[in-house]
């Protein structure tokens, strides 16, 4: 390993530790619960679950004994939506069952939230807004009073929205990157969350510290959640939540020692799906509790059928060795564990034991549905928007504006929402050069000249339902006198003209490549690209192509 001098730490130590928490022996009652199955793992995973998989995993968590399921994010796709309006409107949501939605602090996101929302008995609304050092600089380029007004913003918006919403809306909220934020700014950036919210004992609201990325020990987490636990405002009206990823292999040490410190509730998935290493493994902690003598209030006696359901829904496999639900995780292959394994039990025989004391197996394999002669015994010999852009960009050359990225990868993100399936690169190409690239109806480009004489003016050339027409106009420059010439022959007006430009170097003899945003008059950017060996026609290709965006 030649590159470790590029690494440092990158989290923060609170002003002080106090390390109460690691006077505590065990965890002596359960937590909240929040199952995040159903968005978290279910973004990460290669094909998303449809509609019909995500209602029979929703079922399975009802019946596993979840109160609280996280089911959404039903601003980002359709299926999102939609599920949530199907839980609503079939009336799929028992009583003593809370549903959870996440949104972005920005408002469109959460006015469509809300929108989906509509009609719901109760439900928790998630707010997060990202405040590590990294993500302030590097991502949205912010100070801290900027991502503070973000956040204040949006708890505004959630508060205006929910006194306006028939539904009992509770409020969450999530500092995004935790784990990566001086935590004197984690806590004054909560606090000023709410300083909006007043929460009361009668109606709490839940702050979530995220190990967004695990990047410590478990007990330098422990000592920020400590340190937010101590210092929170309104603390007696807070349920402290924690959200681990499992970067470092750690979530669920961060998850016990984070409850140590004064944690009420825990958001994670079944068997620890979720981004990158993924979420903090429920079915694990809850038989970590269990093995401790403390009912976790989740019902896994029939753990097999929960990994079953599990694995033909996600299309995941649950590893051979996973704790509690591996197929391996209770086998035996040593003579000598056989041996002990053997005679623990015929002491539990003799003796009457009240409690579970056998030799290599920590917990009753029964209580989970697991048996001996199939799980223990074993014979043998020794009797694992910005993505879209940055794929297009590294295969295929293309540097889409921004804005251009962001309306790619909406329409990116719908196709693959309804076919419930991967796309492949070149599938993702074949959706870019359909959508943009030289669109040819209603308006054919045909021709264009350009005559300078003290100013630009432009003679174009286009078929229009077939037949040709020529349109000429001046401008301040080439594009722009060929923009006028459309308009006025067209008949039609757009604003705000956005170009870029650029040579063409992969899997193209063509050599240029343009990218031209248009805003019509009801305020929506249509874009179009073009494609040729010379950079004006492809400009005027792209522009052509906006315009028949805008047109359809």
């Amino acid at each position: 390993m030649k590159n470790v001098e590029k690494y440092k730490r990158g989290y923060f130590l609170p002003p002080h530790c106090e390390m109460r928490w690691a006077q505590k022996e065990y965890i002596d009652h359960p937590p909240v619960w929040c199952s995040v199955d159903l968005r978290d793992g279910n973004q990460s995973l290669i094909v998303p679950m449809s509609l019909e998989e995500k209602l029979e995993f929703y079922q399975h968590l009802l019946k596993v004994g979840f109160k609280e399921i996280e089911i959404g994010f039903p601003a980002a796709s359709e299926t999102e939506y939609e599920f949530l309006r199907t839980l609503i409107e079939q009336d799929l949501i028992p009583d003593d069952v809370t549903i959870q939605v996440l949104t972005q602090s920005r408002e469109h996101i959460i006015e469509k939230t809300f929108e989906a929302l509509k009609g719901c008995k109760k439900a928790v609304v998630h707010l997060y807004n990202s405040t590590s050092v990294a993500q302030r600089e590097q991502v949205f380029k912010k100070s801290k009073e900027e991502i503070i007004d973000i956040a204040v913003m949006g708890a505004k918006l959630l508060q205006k929205r929910a006194a306006e919403a028939d539904g009992d809306f509770r409020f969450e909220y999530s500092p995004e990157s935790f784990t990566g934020t001086e935590m004197e700014f984690a806590l004054e950036i909560c606090n000023a969350v709410l300083d909006i919210w007043k929460p009361t004992p009668q109606r709490k609201v839940i702050i979530n510290l995220p190990v967004t990325v695990s990047m410590s020990m478990p007990h330098v987490y422990a000592n920020q959640v400590e340190f937010m636990n101590d210092n929170l405002k309104y603390r007696e009206s807070v349920i402290i939540s924690l959200h681990p990823h499992n970067d470092r292999g750690c979530a669920i040490a961060d998850s016990e020692l984070g409850l140590l410190a004064g944690a009420d509730r825990i958001e994670g998935t079944l068997f620890g799906n979720g981004e990158r290493t993924g979420n903090v493994d429920i079915v694990t902690l809850a038989l970590n509790m269990y093995s401790h003598g403390v009912d976790p209030g989740l019902d896994f006696s029939n753990l097999p059928e929960t990994t079953a359901l599990y694995e033909r829904l996600t299309r995941m496999h649950v590893y051979e060795r996973q704790p509690y639900s591996g197929a391996l995780v209770f086998a035996a292959f040593s003579g000598s564990h056989q041996d002990a394994i053997a005679k623990g039990m015929h002491w539990r025989d003799e003796k009457n034991c009240e409690h579970w004391t056998v030799p290599y197996l920590p917990i009753d394999p029964k209580d989970i549905g697991r048996e001996y002669e199939g799980d223990v015994i074993r014979i043998n010999s020794q009797s694992g928007k910005g993505g879209i852009g940055y794929l297009l960009e590294q295969k295929y050359g293309l540097d889409l504006p921004p804005k251009m990225r962001e309306d790619f990868g909406y329409k990116v993100k719908s196709v693959s929402d309804h076919l419930h399936k991967e796309l492949l690169p070149d599938e993702i190409h074949d959706i870019f050069q359909k959508e943009y690239v030289n669109i040819d109806a209603p308006v054919k480009f045909v021709n264009y000249k350009i005559a300078a004489n003290g100013e630009t003016h432009a003679t174009v050339w286009v078929k229009v339902s077939g037949e040709e027409q020529k349109f000429t106009a001046s401008g301040n420059g080439r594009l722009d006198a060929v923009s006028n010439a459309l308009q006025r022959g067209l008949r039609i007006s757009y604003s705000n003209l956005v170009y870029k430009e650029h040579a063409l170097e992969i899997g193209s003899t063509s050599r240029a490549m343009a990218y031209v945003g248009i805003t019509g008059p009801d305020g929506k950017t249509s874009w179009g690209a073009g494609r040729h060996n010379d950079i004006m026609t492809a400009s005027v290709y792209a522009l052509v192509s906006a315009v028949n965006k805008m047109m359809n």
